[in-house]
């Protein structure tokens, strides 16, 4: 059987580099489904050509996506460097050029566009040697295809010099090894659960396996080939979307097979130990980044790919000195317990190609809580820009709720340095306690601030209490609680 060859296609931003792949199968259809004609995820196909299969990997051309663009090219036997014939070497394409590079993988440029009257060859082949790319016709070694999507030229020409490539370059995927694989796209779904789209680079993988990422672990159910069509098995070289794993794995994750569930566990717990030890546990302080707030955001995506890429770009912009903190990011839809916590933490809700479920959307509209959903990335960054900027042309000023007198100190649980959680019985002194922020006051002197979690009276949880009562309070805050201080409790308004 011919190696099965797996391929990266990396370009800039519209050289066309999905409609290439659906002039090489027409029933790719993927600019059609993607916002705004952008491919946002990686997408693994399988072709047939004169007797060999040969697996693409789309991955996305713009800037902001080049950490999926980077987990493509690393899982790739061959890359198709896609350059538009009339706009030549782009930003990406430099960027798409030294990912090649770091991946030390053999190339082919796609000088795509061709049919255009603006083509300029000759400009093209120039810019690219001043990247590093010599093509063969220039006394280098990477081939040059001149392709038009829209006409199908040279697209015949790039399918037989990927096939004389792999048979020079000597690629060969070993069928009788250990099953491994990676990770190339992850989602919980609905119906099935926890989801991969994977390409398995040794082996073979088939239903009833047990098979060990670095986070999860679990049983095929389940496997599907590009056309969600099910299969037995897949080999090496191919793409599946399987079914199986316990949870949902990180995107980039390397996975293999084992013997039982229990071995697949004992692989997990041995990963886990060993990133406690390498897990860093200083945080950098805000102050030193120059950030005075920040607006807070509960993150909810389609699929992992989405998150790891939204965090990364949110978590650097910054408007004046507002900065980002993420107080939940995962994928799914947006839970009512994402919109309690956003309630609590005065927080924004942010969903990209996820919907609210019916309790989430309920409880929003009673507390007023804003859920924005978006389809396209750059959509998010402008949004976030703005929800930034409302902070800075915002005017807020302290108001004192009211006075609690602790009496009694039930419990204490020390979490972290200057992090403390206390039950504590105290009597309402004056004014209106709720859930809010405290101050603690000790021979009258503010030395520590906290928050007030949940409030209780003779073991009955309630909302407020008044001056007078005597109510049991949980505390969180960075300093411990003692009889006799004083709990200034307040929040902050908008003036």
């Amino acid at each position: 059987m011919k190696t099965i060859p797996v391929i990266v296609v990396l370009g800039h931003i519209d050289h066309g580099k999905s409609s290439l792949l659906e002039a090489i199968r027409r029933d790719f259809k993927i600019t059609e489904k993607e916002s705004g004609g952008i491919t946002q995820h990686i997408g693994a196909y399988e072709v047939e050509f004169e007797g060999r299969k040969i697996t693409f990997i789309d991955t996305p051309g713009h800037e902001a996506f080049s950490e999926i663009r980077s987990r493509g090219a690393k899982v790739a036997d061959i890359a198709i460097l896609v350059v538009a014939a009339d706009e030549g070497v782009m930003p990406q394409t430099k960027e798409a050029i030294q990912i090649i590079k770091e991946a030390k993988i053999p190339t082919i440029i796609a000088l795509n566009k061709i049919d255009k009257p603006e083509a300029d060859p000759q400009k093209v082949k120039g810019e690219l040697q001043k990247e590093g790319i010599l093509i063969e016709e220039w006394g280098g070694e990477v081939p040059l295809i001149k392709t038009s999507a829209k006409t199908s030229e040279g697209i015949k020409d790039l399918l037989s010099i990927i096939g004389l490539l792999v048979d020079v370059s000597e690629i060969k995927k070993n069928l009788k090894a250990k099953t491994r694989g990676v990770i190339i796209e992850s989602y919980l779904n609905a119906l099935r659960g926890p989801t991969a789209t994977i390409i398995l680079e040794a082996g073979r993988l088939k239903t009833t396996d047990i098979i060990g990422a670095e986070t999860t672990c679990g049983k095929v159910k389940q496997i599907f080939d590009s056309k969600m069509i099910p299969k037995e098995e897949i080999l090496a070289g191919q793409a599946g979307v399987i079914i199986g794993f316990e949870n949902v794995p990180e995107v980039g994750e390397v996975f293999e097979s084992f013997k039982s569930l229990e071995e697949a566990q004992n692989h997990l717990d041995l990963i886990k130990e060993k990133q406690k030890k390498f897990k860093k546990t200083a945080r950098i302080e805000e102050v030193e980044k120059g950030i005075e707030k920040s607006l807070k955001i509960i993150l909810r995506t389609d699929v992992k790919g989405s998150l790891e890429v939204l965090q990364k770009i949110l978590s650097k912009l910054r408007e004046e000195k507002i900065g980002i903190e993420f107080l939940k990011s995962g994928v799914g839809e947006v839970t009512d317990s994402d919109v309690r916590l956003a309630e609590s933490e005065d927080a924004k809700i942010i969903g990209f190609r996820v919907e609210p479920n019916i309790a989430a959307r309920s409880i929003a509209q009673q507390k007023g809580i804003e859920i924005l959903t978006f389809d396209v990335i750059y959509d998010v960054i402008d949004g976030v820009r703005k929800l930034m900027r409302r902070i800075i042309e915002r005017k807020e000023e302290k108001v004192l709720l009211g006075k609690i007198k602790a009496l009694i100190i039930f419990k204490s649980q020390k979490k972290g340095e200057k992090h403390y959680r206390q039950i504590i019985g105290g009597r309402v002194l004056e004014g209106e306690i709720k859930r809010s922020n405290l101050e603690i006051e000790r021979e009258e002197r503010v030395l520590g601030q906290g928050k007030i979690i949940e409030i209780q009276e003779q073991k009955r949880t309630i909302e407020k209490a008044r001056a007078g009562q005597e109510i049991g309070i949980l505390y969180e805050g960075n300093l411990k609680v003692k009889e006799e201080d004083i709990l200034l409790a307040y929040e902050i308004r908008e003036m």
